[in-house]
């Protein structure tokens, strides 16, 4: 698929340094169900509505949820909605916005409280995407015909059943929070959130419009 390659400059460079030959078979394969559902939906000209679920909607979601909405714009993949949360609310975590604006993110802070708004763009002529911790079945989230995606092993677990949701599936990913307060806390969190949008565009690049 011939990409529209409009995204911020940085972005950009990341986005071609990613290798699809380097995701295992075996994360590829756990990678197909995202893939069938979007396509499915591509193919009944259908909105595609993805819910990325952590515990806490703090970090893996909102990376998921960032990288997936850049995704689909950057291969032309119309209708694309991508939302995230957690099985509780906490905070979009600070490290992911620092993360995402190291990558060439555009990233404005709309409010101070502890749950703080954050607007995450990726091109100049989009609209944002609007970052911050919520429950998954938040009203800012869709209530049915969404794939539920599970980004963590622990909402995998909790969540047997997402109410609304089309499809289920787990996408699980490491938590960098372990690295919190550790010298290698940055680079880890990189290493994340790369390995998220690696995957994410990997996914909407075999979508056949």
């Amino acid at each position: 698929m011939t990409p529209k390659k409009n995204l911020f400059a940085e972005i950009e460079q990341t986005v071609s340094s990613f290798n699809f030959n380097e995701i295992t078979a075996e994360r590829k394969n756990i990678l197909k169900p995202l893939i069938e559902f979007i396509q499915l939906k591509v193919d009944n000209q259908e909105d595609i509505r993805l819910n990325l679920i952590c515990t806490h909607n703090s970090r893996r979601s909102h990376l998921s949820q960032v990288w997936g909405q850049t995704a689909a714009h950057y291969y032309g993949i119309q209708n694309v909605f991508c939302y995230s949360g957690g099985t509780e609310a906490t905070a979009m975590f600070s490290k992911v916005a620092e993360t995402l604006t190291k990558t060439g993110f555009k990233i404005q802070k709309l409010s101070e409280e502890n749950n703080p708004v954050y607007a995450i763009k990726f091109t100049e002529n989009q609209a944002p995407i609007i970052g911050f911790s919520k429950t998954y079945d938040d009203s800012f989230n869709p209530e049915s015909g969404f794939a539920a995606i599970m980004t963590c092993s622990q909402a995998d677990g909790g969540c047997p059943f997402i109410a609304g949701a089309e499809k289920r599936i787990p996408i699980t990913f490491e938590d960098p929070k372990a690295f919190d307060n550790t010298p290698q806390q940055d680079e880890k969190y990189q290493e994340r959130s790369l390995q998220i949008a690696t995957e994410m565009f990997y996914v909407f690049s075999q979508i056949k419009k």
